[in-house]
Parts: structure tokens; sequence; C-alpha cells
């Protein structure tokens, strides 16, 4: 279940932007297609949100579970969770004009509704805080990442930036703490092959050509410890977590890698966050020509665990 863009505008509902799910040929009763396609959610929850106006037609009039379905015919439904936790973080807007909006996102927030979280991913949140139906990511960070996002406001923008991370005219830097290596010569340029793993939320490296690149260099050291910069030329998921413990360092804190400690679902450990932290972002902007750059207003610290 996941949020699309779909070509009608319905209005947000507490921050959240209404989905769409297109009926196939044969399909069954209303109901009974929703139960059906999206398991994830009970037929009884579906009958739930039936009852509640929560699920629409293209024209915005509420649909009834007895309805029969048409082949090609959109339904617009709003997530939403009953029992969602609430995160005790919250994210920072860094900038804001008509086109881009940046923000501080703290660790354990997921960019968009995803698993356990709707009202409390960042996306939904902020905008519930702006009104903005519009706002969109335009790129990513794990929810165990804190950091820097960029999102853009105006869907006549999309294209321009997203081709910014397209053809890697953003510079983006990292920071991590993880053991020091003084065997490694730093800085370098790391390059291997990443594929998806096992399990499915893990990441992999590979032989075969490199897919991926990220140089590496050591910014300062504390017995054991040490922070790193790393800046990814590439953006294959996971990347730096699974490059980092290629080379015998895993960040601090990981719970996938080197071995899965705990699986995505798992409750939080909110007293161990992964130690990465999106520190900085730059580049031109296509819309004003402007040059932006930011900063992240949080810090990693090489004190004690």
């Amino acid at each position: 279940m996941h949020e699309s863009v779909h070509p009608i505008q319905l209005p947000m509902r507490n921050g959240v932007s209404a989905s769409v799910v297109s009926v196939p040929q044969g399909a069954p009763h209303l109901l009974d297609f929703l139960a059906q396609r999206m398991p994830g959610v009970s037929r009884q929850q579906w009958s739930d949100r039936l009852a509640q106006g929560l699920v629409l037609h293209e024209d915005g009039q509420a649909a009834l579970p007895d309805q029969s379905c048409q082949p090609g015919q959109r339904l617009y439904y709003y997530r939403h969770l009953a029992d969602e936790p609430v995160l005790p973080f919250q994210a920072q807007v860094l900038f804001e004009d008509a086109h881009l909006l940046v923000v501080d996102k703290p660790h354990f927030m997921p960019v968009t509704p995803s698993g356990h979280y709707v009202q409390q991913s960042l996306l939904v949140q902020l905008k519930r805080q702006t009104g903005c139906a519009d706002l969109v990511p335009l790129h990513r960070i794990d929810r165990e990442t804190a950091g820097l996002v960029l999102l853009g406001k105006r869907l006549q923008d999309r294209d321009a930036y997203h081709a910014l991370f397209r053809d890697h005219q953003i510079h983006k830097t990292y920071h991590a703490v993880a053991a020091h290596a003084p065997q490694l010569k730093l800085p370098l340029l790391y390059a291997s092959r990443l594929v998806p793993g096992e399990p499915f939320f893990r990441t992999q490296e590979v032989p075969g050509p490199a897919n991926s690149e990220t140089r590496i260099a050591l910014l300062h050291t504390d017995g054991q410890r040490a922070l790193y910069a790393l800046e990814p030329i590439s953006g294959k998921r996971h990347q730096l977590r699974v490059q980092m413990n290629a080379l015998g360092i895993p960040i601090e804190g990981d719970p996938f890698y080197p071995t899965v400690l705990r699986g995505p679902d798992a409750p939080e450990d909110f007293g161990q966050p992964l130690q990465l932290l999106a520190k900085s972002l730059r580049f031109t902007d296509p819309i004003t020509g402007y040059a932006r750059a930011w900063t992240s207003g949080l810090h990693l610290t090489l004190s004690a665990p």
C-alpha cells in the first residue's frame, strides 16, 4: 500500500494525501476487491474505512461496500493506522521558499509513510504543518539515518530537481561513526557492485562491474573510534552502510549490518541510533539559478556510546 500520483486533486486529510488503486477486469464487489488487493489491511478495517467515507470514487463521492467494481475504475483511499506509535522527536525546518523545503530529519523517522508510521512520517507531518498537498521528497534517506532532506513544493519543478540527483549534480556529505581503522589509506574512493540481498530489506556486495562509488575520508579519531566523512557519488540503497561494513568498519548502531540485530518492524531502541548523518547538501538550483548549500544542525559525537 503506497501513496501514488493521481490525476485528480482530492483534499488532504490530517496531512495524508489520497492514494489510488485501479480496478482490474473481473474484480468482485468493492469491499471484496479491496480486501483481496491489499491484505495488509484487514477486511473489517476496509469495512470501517468505507463506513467512514475514507474510500472515494474519482468524483469525490464516498464508495459503498456492496457496489460493483468497473474495470479501469480508480478508487482513492487515505492511509490510516489505528495504533500508530508516537516518535519522541521532531523534524526541524531549516529553509523554505516558493520551491523548496529543507529539513533536519531525526533518527527513526521514515521520510514517507511506511510500516508502523503514517502520521509520524516526515512527509505527512510537513504536509499537515504547511498545508502543501503537492509536497514531495526529492530524495530519500533511510529511516535509521538522521539529517538533511530536500522536498519540492510545486509539481512543475519536480523533474528539474529530480534530474539533479539522477545526473549526480548534487554534492552530498554524510558523517558516520565507526571503528578507527589505521590500516586503511584514507581518503579513498571505494567502488563496488550492490544488489538486493537477503532478507529483502538488506543490500549486498557481489562480484562484477561497480555500480556504486563513495569517497571516504577520516575527520578525527578518539581512541578506537573515528568520525568519517562519506560522499556518495551514486545513490544505491544502504550504500554507505554496506560499503563501510565491507571495509571492516560497520557504522555504529546499524541493526542490519554486518548481522541483522532486529527486523525493520521490530520495536525501536531509541538509545542506540545508527551513527549516520546526512550532513550537507550543495547544488545549483535549476529553477532559480541560485547556489544552494545547507548544513545539518545535528551532530554525531565520539563520546563513549
